[in-house]
């Protein structure tokens, strides 16, 4: 039977604006993403910065309270910031919800000796240098997926081609899924293809891509898509909620990822950054029920993929890895 119930899709403010003669040009049916996550659906949702077991018990009480709907929880620290029995704890508790966790690999440029990522150009950004960090992420990678974790976050495309190279081998569970962090996310259709053939099943983009950037790059990849919608200060601290229901058009497959702009900075955690952590984690969740919230308003919030949902379908990759 036909649910008559559901409002209608509309856009922000169109019945008004209509009213008074400005009205939006109608939507491009080319513009929209033909493309799902494999099962169906064309957004899934994703609580980021969850940095231990305390943060993540905040995130799923307050997920049931308010009602958020999360695929995948991630923390953004490092896998080697966590003790086996912590990363134990964070694996069960996600298993239980039936959420994914990902966690992130070895040593990053922002952390290293090394001086580039501090000067005025950035330098080798989030990148692993030399073999010793390189090494590092896969040894991080190997522990995790030992102790159950199904999903490593990558900010090195020699890491993630390594990676996706050990899991093609049986190094790492065949189905371990490879997560590219925004701190190196892709900006143009060619490069996001690349992110793909090289082992992403899913693939950070900067927040500040236009909506014609989002249909560029699903001319040529279907590769799951995140976008913040609420980006962290240091990416740039945008706010696109009011676009939510575009972004999924455009972008769909896509994890709709609820940052917190206006807020410090935690990585690396320790218990010395607790209050700000916790506090943060609670109001990520919140932004998450805003931004569903608008989804709802709007008539657009249908075409959710099934929760407990994870892997990313059939993707494109280079060659035979070995």
């Amino acid at each position: 039977m036909t649910d008559t119930t559901a409002p209608a899709s509309r856009r922000p403010g169109e019945q008004a604006l209509a009213a008074l003669g400005l009205g939006a040009p109608a939507l491009d049916p080319s513009d929209a993403s033909p493309h799902t996550f494999p099962g169906g659906g064309r957004w899934r949702t994703e609580v980021p910065s969850v940095e231990g077991p305390e943060a993540l018990a905040v995130v799923l009480k307050e997920s049931s309270r308010l009602d958020v709907p999360i695929h995948r929880i991630s923390q953004g620290s490092g896998i080697w910031m966590l003790t086996d029995a912590e990363i134990t704890e964070m694996v069960e508790a996600t298993a239980e919800r039936d959420i994914e966790l990902c966690l992130f690999t070895g040593p990053r440029g922002t952390w290293d000796i090394g001086g580039s990522t501090r000067t005025d150009s950035k330098g080798g950004g989030l990148r692993a240098r030399g073999h010793d960090a390189v090494a590092g992420c896969v040894e991080d990678a190997v522990r995790a997926t030992e102790l159950g974790v199904k999903c490593l976050l990558v900010a090195d495309e020699g890491v993630l081609w390594t990676l996706h190279r050990a899991r093609v081998a049986g190094i790492l569970p065949a189905d371990t899924t490879l997560k590219v962090s925004a701190l190196i996310g892709p900006v143009n259709p060619a490069a996001y293809a690349v992110y793909e053939n090289l082992g992403g099943d899913s693939i950070n983009v900067p927040s500040d891509l236009t909506l014609d950037h989002l249909t560029e790059i699903r001319r040529v990849s279907a590769a799951p898509m995140d976008m913040y919608i609420e980006a962290p200060d240091d990416l740039g601290g945008y706010i696109r909620m009011y676009e939510v229901a575009e972004l999924i058009r455009r972008g769909a497959p896509l994890y709709l990822k609820f940052g917190l702009s206006k807020a410090p900075g935690i990585y690396p955690y320790g218990n010395h950054m607790r209050d700000l952590t916790l506090s943060t984690a609670k109001e990520r969740v919140r932004r998450g029920r805003l931004a569903l919230d608008l989804l709802a308003r709007h008539g657009a919030d249908g075409d959710m993929a099934p929760l407990g949902s994870r892997l990313p379908g059939a993707l494109k990759r280079f060659g035979n890895p070995s």
